[in-house]
C-alpha cells in the first residue's frame, strides 16, 4: 500500500474520488492531500440527479486533522455539473460544507477540545489555528444543536432566570429546563418585550400549552410574561430568591444600625451566612450580637422563621402559617424588613406555591454558576452573540457535532 492509497483509505472516499498528490513543507509543517473527483457524472446538490461533469473551480483547501504533528490540508477543484436549465453547480464533497475551510472531521475534534477546555483561546492554540475559526465552529454547532432540537417533547416545568451580562445594569433572561438539567434559550435583556421573544423562540405553542409549573424571581416583567404567554402555569416563586430578599434586607438595617452601634461594625457575614457555615470568629461575633438585641438580629431571626415555613403541608396549612410569620415579621417594625414582607403578600399565591411544594430554581442556580464560569474563563464577553453561543454551546444539551464526519 502506498500513501496515497492509505489516504484514500483514511479519508473514506468512495470509488469516485482519488488522491492523486501528496506535498510535505518540512519547514512549515504542512501536509497537502490533493484529491480529484474521477467520475463521469456526479450528483446535483439539489435534485441528486446525475448529470455530466461541466468544469472544476479553482482549488479549495480545508484543514483537516493533523498527520504525526503535521498540519494537514485537504485541496481539491471540485467539479460543477450543469442542470437543464443551464444552472452551474457546484457538487458536494464528502469531507466539508463547501462553504468552510475545514473539514468536518477537523470540526468533530474541535468541538470535543472546546468542551473539554471550555475555553476558545486555548482550544485556538491547541488545533493551531486562529481563535476565530473556533469561534465560528462554536456558532455553527450551536446553531446547528438548536435547529436540531426535537419539538415533540413536553415540557411541564421551566425555570426563568437573570444574569448580569456586562458591568453595570446590562443583563441577560436565561430560559431553562430544571427536570432535563439543560437550558432552553438565553435573551438579551430582562424586560417583558425580551422575555416574551425568548419563551416564543424557544417552546413551540403546544410546549407552551402543556407548561404546568413556572419557578422565577418577582420580577415583574416575567411575572406579566408568564401570564400572558403561559396562563395555564401556575408561577411558583423560589425559594432561594424569597430568602435572598430576606437576606438583604438583613443587611440594610445593619448598616443603618452600624452608624450608632460600633458592636455591629464588621459583621457583615456573621449576619448573613448561613449559622451552620459560620467560622469560629464571625460566630464569637454573631452571639454577641445576638446579645445586644439589634434590629439586625430581629431581622436575622425572622429570616430563619422564615426558612422553617418550608417543606410538605397543605395549601391551608402553609397559609395559616405564613399570615402568623408576618404578623410576627410585621411587629418588629423594621421598614426594610416590611418592604420585603408585603412584598411577599402581595405575591402571596406564589410564595404558598413555593412553600407547599418541592419545585424551586436549584438547577436554574446551578446553571447560573456554570455561565459565571464561562464569564470568569471567558474574562468577560462584550457581545451578546457569543455569550449567548458559549451557554448553549456547553449547557444546551444540543447535538453539535456536523451532519458528517468522514
Amino acid at each position: 500500500m502506498n500513501a496515497y492509497q492509505l489516504y484514500d483509505l483514511l479519508l473514506n472516499l468512495d470509488d469516485n474520488w482519488r488522491v492523486v498528490e501528496l506535498k510535505t513543507n518540512l519547514r512549515s509543517h504542512e501536509v497537502d492531500i490533493y484529491v480529484k473527483y474521477i467520475g463521469k457524472q456526479a450528483e446535483d446538490p439539489e435534485t441528486q440527479k446525475l448529470l455530466p461533469i461541466y468544469d472544476h473551480r479553482e482549488n479549495r483547501r480545508w484543514r483537516h486533522l493533523d498527520t504525526m504533528d503535521y498540519k494537514t490540508y485537504i485541496n481539491c477543484c471540485i467539479p460543477r455539473v450543469k442542470d437543464s436549465s443551464g444552472k452551474v453547480k457546484t457538487i458536494i464533497v464528502p469531507w466539508a460544507d463547501n462553504f468552510e475551510r475545514f473539514t468536518y472531521l477537523f470540526e468533530k475534534a474541535a468541538i470535543d477540545l472546546l468542551q473539554a477546555t471550555r475555553n476558545q483561546t486555548q482550544t485556538a492554540a491547541l488545533l493551531d489555528c486562529g481563535f476565530n475559526v473556533i469561534n465560528r465552529i462554536m456558532h455553527r454547532s450551536t446553531e446547528r444543536g438548536l435547529a436540531r432540537r426535537p419539538t415533540e417533547y413536553s415540557i411541564y416545568h421551566l425555570s426563568i432566570d437573570e444574569k448580569s451580562f456586562k458591568k453595570g445594569h446590562e443583563y441577560v433572561t436565561v430560559l431553562s429546563n430544571p427536570h432535563a438539567g439543560c437550558i432552553l434559550d438565553v435573551g438579551l435583556g430582562r424586560d417583558k418585550e425580551s422575555c416574551k421573544n425568548l419563551i416564543n423562540n424557544a417552546l413551540t405553542e403546544k410546549q407552551k400549552s402543556e407548561v404546568k409549573t413556572i419557578t422565577m424571581d418577582m420580577w415583574k416583567a416575567y411575572i406579566t410574561t408568564a401570564a400572558e404567554e403561559l396562563p395555564q402555569a401556575e408561577i411558583t416563586h423560589d425559594k432561594f430568591h424569597l430568602i435572598k430578599y430576606l437576606t438583604d434586607s438583613i443587611d440594610k438595617v445593619r448598616r443603618r444600625e452600624v452608624k450608632v452601634h460600633e458592636d455591629l461594625r464588621n459583621s457583615r457575614y456573621a449576619l448573613l451566612k448561613n449559622e451552620a457555615n459560620l467560622t469560629d470568629k464571625q460566630r464569637i461575633k454573631f452571639e454577641a450580637i445576638k446579645a445586644g438585641n439589634y434590629g439586625a438580629c430581629k431581622a436575622w431571626y425572622i429570616r430563619e422563621n422564615f426558612k422553617s415555613l418550608f417543606g410538605e403541608r397543605s395549601r391551608e396549612e402553609a397559609f395559616s402559617l405564613f399570615s402568623r410569620w408576618r404578623e410576627d415579621a410585621l411587629k418588629a417594625k423594621l421598614q426594610e424588613v416590611t418592604k420585603v414582607v408585603e412584598m411577599f403578600h402581595n405575591h402571596l399565591k406564589g410564595v404558598l406555591n413555593a412553600m407547599v411544594r418541592t419545585l424551586n430554581n436549584a438547577m436554574a442556580e446551578r446553571l447560573n454558576g456554570k455561565i459565571q464560569e464561562l464569564k470568569t474563563v471567558g474574562r468577560g464577553y462584550r457581545k451578546f452573540e457569543n455569550f449567548r453561543s458559549a451557554i448553549l454551546f456547553f449547557h444546551g444539551q444540543l447535538d453539535l457535532y456536523p451532519q458528517k464526519s468522514g
